[in-house]
């Protein structure tokens, strides 16, 4: 049964009983019933006794109720969010990861770097005969080529991710909207930090991409101009 038709009812009572108590206030102080004492202020006070205790129900049916919102309200907080779009930014983040691994001829590495430009970068290799300058400025050449197309891709696969990005952010932006409970909106809040997160690993990616093509283009000017003079000068001196 519903609590709230008893609270109702109990209400339907203390009034009546009320009424009851005012109309004894006003009999006669004693009365007698076939040989049965009635005094009627024993029985008003009898009454308000009544009345109070079913007015003490009363607010003990109104805390219960109170606690049992108190509890749906917590079962609320404590649901976890039926979406996640975890596994979505991850696999973006590996594709990005997988391309830079792809990297052609000089990979992103210290100790490839240190040895490309031990061999075909340093100035002491203008000692080296002119058929190996010639070898190295197309070893150059195909460096810059590499890592021009490389950065290309890494953009290509970032502008590629920005399908995944906008669908997650509308689920999130969702989810969040119509959280039902704490958790649930804290929940959202962290998968767009991961979403965030992994918008800043891509713009990174380029970045770094963009900037190893532009470097070991200006690696190769230089060294270009430096072997041009030096052939300049053996040119001079023959």
């Amino acid at each position: 049964m519903s609590v709230f038709p008893i609270r109702r009812r109990l209400a339907a009572v203390a009034l009546a009983l009320t009424t009851v108590s005012g109309l004894a206030l006003c009999a006669p102080a004693q009365a007698q019933f076939g040989g049965i004492v009635y005094d009627p202020s024993n029985y008003a006070q009898n009454v308000l006794t009544a009345a109070r205790s079913l007015q003490q129900i009363n607010n003990q049916i109104q805390q219960i109720q109170n606690q049992a919102t108190a509890l749906i309200n917590q079962a609320k907080n404590l649901a976890s969010l039926p979406v996640s779009t975890l596994s979505t930014l991850q696999q973006q983040v590996q594709r990005t990861q997988q391309l830079l691994a792809q990297a052609q001829r000089i990979a992103y590495s210290v100790a490839d770097v240190q040895q490309a430009f031990t061999t075909r970068y340093n100035g002491a290799n203008l000692t080296a005969p002119q058929a190996q300058m010639v070898t190295n400025a197309n070893d150059r050449w195909q460096d810059s080529v590499g890592a021009l197309e490389d950065a290309l891709k890494v953009q290509a696969g970032v502008v590629g991710n920005l399908d995944g990005t906008r669908s997650s952010i509308s689920t999130l932006v969702t989810a969040s909207q119509s959280a039902s409970g704490a958790l649930q909106a804290s929940q959202a809040g962290n998968q767009l930090l991961a979403l965030q997160a992994q918008q800043l690993a891509d713009l990174t990616a380029t970045v770094a991409a963009q900037g190893r093509a532009q470097a070991l283009e200006a690696a190769r000017n230089a060294a270009t101009e430096a072997e041009a003079r030096e052939r300049f000068a053996r040119f001079r001196g023959n």
